[in-house]
């Protein structure tokens, strides 16, 4: 009887002990399911814009941007109760409901949570994924000193002071040419032609008889004075007249030469043929210095000062360099190129550059004084009525503010800067995708305006 009561014993605790076996095996299971994370059921994608189109498989939309995916434990947990302060246009319309709609397509409005707004004007949230996408780049506002570099296209033309017409005070014929070619150099003093004039020949005569008849010196001095004035205003050579005056005998034809140094840009005489008093034989230019009559942008004239050195290219020489220097600013501006016109003076000694090459101006940079505060010139927005800059405030945010531009310029040679008032060193502002976040902070003030109404 003992032994048998032993026995169920042993029995009992051994079946016991497989028991609780069994349910901590079972328990330690549950724990190692638990510990796994579930695998999240993606229910479908939607639009990252928030526009009403979704997607059963990833995709992009036309911008590129990943479209988001909604899960199911997101759709199906207990939605938070969340307080609408109004509906907004799908379309970005600057219209608004305080109720909800749709507009003339049959979109539903959008509503705006109060949780949603910005909690300062014009703030805007973007998260990690647009930001990629948009490709938003932020700088830091930081301490320089300007410098200016102005350039300008333009064309070399004659310098119009060096520029002569060659005309007769009488009438005549060509007896001889002798420069019958225009790009002819000539020089002062050199015979473009002989000259025959019956007019000349008269005077000549005069004036010799008028030397010769010395028996009444009254009528010798007036037929002389009015025959040597007749001359000298034909402007025959005075070597011409010292002949007459040594007793020498009126010349057929006299020569006609030139009164400057230069190169014959025209020509309107010809062998044998008659002219009369004032005609244009030939223009004459001295090429020794040019103009170059450059273009410069409205929004760099005030970096441009009569005086100022002017390196200068040309395709013709293109390791050449030429310099010269700014010698007057026009005062009209070309309303359609909005350019105004600047006259730089070059010397041309070997005669390299021509009247109507093209040709590249370089001034050269000018410190505009102490250092400023700069940023990018892609960081300014101008509207014409604002300039705005706007400002990163870290972890998506972006305000806009606005800016007074106080100078243009560059840095070493860099990226073109603009030095501002209203920032502070250190604060960063957006140089890429600023155009498009400033849209949506606009947007999101007129519809806060509107739906504090």
């Amino acid at each position: 009887m003992k032994i048998s009561s032993l026995l169920l014993l042993v029995v009992g605790v051994l079946a016991g002990g497989a028991a609780s076996y069994g349910w901590f095996a079972h328990q330690g299971a549950n724990a190692s399911a638990t510990s796994q994370p579930a695998e999240r059921k993606v229910l479908y994608y939607r639009n990252p814009m928030g526009q009403p189109d979704t997607s059963p498989v990833p995709k992009k939309d036309s911008m590129g941007m990943d479209y988001i995916p909604v899960y199911a434990d997101e759709v199906n947990a207990a939605p938070k109760e969340r307080k609408v302060l109004y509906y907004r246009n799908p379309m970005g319309q600057p219209d608004t409901s305080p109720v909800p709609k749709k507009d003339s397509m049959g979109m539903d409005y959008i509503p705006v949570y109060a949780d949603d707004a910005p909690a300062e004007k014009g703030l805007v949230k973007i998260d990690a994924v647009r930001r990629q996408n948009l490709g938003v780049t932020s700088v830091p506002v930081k301490w320089a000193q300007l410098s200016r570099q102005v350039k300008a296209v333009g064309m070399f033309a004659v310098d119009e002071r060096r520029q002569f017409t060659i005309t007769s005070k009488l009438d005549g014929w060509v007896d001889k040419l002798y420069v019958n070619a225009t790009g002819e150099q000539v020089k002062r003093g050199q015979p473009l032609f002989e000259l025959y004039s019956p007019e000349l020949i008269a005077a000549q005569q005069e004036y010799r008889i008028a030397l010769q008849n010395q028996a009444n010196p009254q009528l010798s001095s007036n037929l002389g004075s009015a025959a040597l004035s007749r001359l000298r205003y034909w402007d025959i050579p005075e070597s011409s007249i010292k002949q007459l005056a040594a007793g020498s005998a009126a010349k057929r034809t006299l020569p006609y030469v030139s009164p400057v140094n230069g190169v014959v840009l025209t020509k309107n005489i010809t062998q044998g043929m008659k002219f009369t008093a004032g005609e244009v034989l030939y223009q004459v230019a001295d090429l020794s210095q040019l103009w170059l009559l450059a273009e410069v942008f409205e929004q760099d004239l005030a970096a441009v000062q009569p005086g100022q050195p002017v390196t200068v290219r040309v395709n013709a020489y293109p390791s050449q360099r030429f310099t010269g220097k700014v010698a007057f600013i026009y005062p009209t501006l070309n309303s359609d190129t909005r350019t105004v016109q600047v006259r730089i003076e070059l010397a041309n000694p070997d005669g390299k550059l021509k009247p109507g090459m093209y040709a590249e101006a370089q001034l050269q940079s000018t410190a505009t004084g102490a250092a400023q505060l700069v940023v990018p010139e892609s960081a300014l927005i101008d509207s014409g009525h604002r300039q705005v800059v706007l400002i990163d405030k870290g972890e998506g945010q972006y305000v806009p503010r606005q800016v007074k531009v106080l100078a243009r310029g560059e840095i070493a040679q860099g990226e073109r800067q603009i030095a501002v008032s209203g920032l502070q060193e250190g604060e960063k502002v957006v140089t890429q995708a600023n155009f498009l976040i400033d849209s949506e902070s606009n947007l999101q003030a007129a519809f806060s305006s509107m739906g504090g109404q």
